[in-house]
């Protein structure tokens, strides 16, 4: 360690934009991820042995399904920004030659070098992503789970917007943008889940009326968004039950005609009401054609 980076495995940690504090973090529980991906051998078998549903969502290989289907190009650069906990960065490892990943979280970043430390390709940038300065362009920029909290990441009137268009400054000629994000429309919001990010009844549905730092969007509203960026194609696809543990990813070109048991939506952290049949109701909405409507997350890749 030189002071502006550190070595974990093969991975390279730079702290040349990091300010020395955390802004971001899912508390004491980091520091038993931090352990078990320090030394626990299978951390898939402990997994099943734990019910904390941070560590499910951090440490699951089943994350990897969002975008494990997609040829990327193996010879191609990527940036990922909000890496977190490592849960992608190490399927784009496998999948492109080189990988930039940024997050706001020390504590997050060294868990995810532990993590992936068998990777030579990955150098986690530890900072804010306004605050990061990279001079190289990339063929694939990545925002899992990030778009909503852009607050967070852009100080500015319009932080979505501004977050996808500073994403595209990092993109080479026909670079492609990933996105996953929740459909605030989603069913499984209509069917009684909370919203997963307020953990309250309807906050999406009813606009964010007393919410401040997270948004997500229907699929139009997402689209235009992604246009206004400057995007010139958008592909959308849909994980279900949702993008953070997908089991199924449909496609505009494969959309389901009837409910499977991976449709409904699962709330593992916290209590569901059960408002009315969701299986009926997704039967409904794709005999309706509306299953892209009111699927309960997106994947957005949209072209530079």
């Amino acid at each position: 360690m030189d002071g502006l980076t550190e070595k974990i495995g093969n991975v390279t940690l730079n702290y040349k934009f990091y300010k020395g504090t955390d802004t971001y973090s899912d508390g004491d529980i980091e520091d038993k991820l931090l352990d078990i991906v320090k030394n626990e051998k299978d951390i898939q078998g402990r997994l099943k042995k734990e019910k904390e549903w941070p560590l499910l969502y951090h440490l699951s290989d089943v994350r990897k399904n969002v975008l494990n289907w997609y040829a990327f190009k193996k010879e191609g650069s990527l940036l990922e920004i909000g890496a977190g906990c490592g849960a992608i960065s190490g399927l784009f490892c496998e999948r492109v030659s080189r990988v930039a990943a940024i997050d706001l979280s020390k504590r997050r970043s060294t868990i995810n070098a532990y993590r992936n430390k068998e990777h030579d390709n990955l150098e986690i940038y530890v900072g804010n992503f306004e605050d990061i300065q990279l001079e190289e362009k990339f063929d694939y920029v990545s925002l899992i789970g990030v778009l909503e909290y852009s607050i967070y990441y852009i100080d500015s009137d319009q932080p979505f917007l501004d977050m996808l268009k500073k994403t595209k400054s990092y993109l080479k000629p026909g670079g492609k943008l990933l996105i996953a994000i929740e459909n605030k429309y989603g069913l499984k919001y209509w069917a009684g889940a909370k919203e997963d990010h307020t953990g309250e009844m309807f906050d999406s549905i009813t606009g964010y009326a007393n919410v401040e730092r997270v948004r997500t969007f229907s699929k139009d509203q997402l689209y235009k968004l992604v246009e206004e960026a400057g995007f010139v194609h958008q592909d959308f696809y849909y994980p279900m039950p949702d993008y953070k543990l997908p089991f199924e990813v449909y496609s505009q070109e494969y959309l389901p005609k009837s409910c499977s048991d991976t449709m409904i939506g699962y709330t593992y952290d916290r209590d569901k009401l059960q408002l009315f049949d969701e299986k009926q109701a997704w039967d409904s909405i794709c005999k309706d054609g509306k299953f892209e409507e009111f699927a309960n997350s997106f994947i957005v890749i949209a072209e530079s």
